[in-house]
């Protein structure tokens, strides 16, 4: 018991303090590099999702125009049936 009483009288307040700022600080880095890492991640998660989004569109958008193309070519023949 000795021991840790001289190790503790022999810490000054300064040294003290300076030692739990440096932790506050290495802390604190630590969690802004996770916080950034998982920011990265959920861009990249996001950028993902709108490229299907945006192939999905793309698709829909083809098939919309074949729709549409077939139907008007329908409708010109029943105008052409019709005279």
């Amino acid at each position: 018991m000795e021991l840790g009483t001289l190790i503790a009288a022999e810490t000054s307040w300064p040294e003290a303090a300076i030692a739990i700022a440096g932790v506050a600080l290495v802390g604190s880095v630590a969690v802004v590099a996770v916080w950034q890492a998982l920011a990265t991640w959920r861009t990249r998660i996001a950028v993902t999702r709108e490229e299907k989004y945006r192939a999905l569109a793309e698709q829909t958008a083809r098939h919309l125009a074949e729709i549409t193309e077939h139907l008007d070519d329908g409708k010109h023949l029943s105008e052409e049936e019709q005279r």
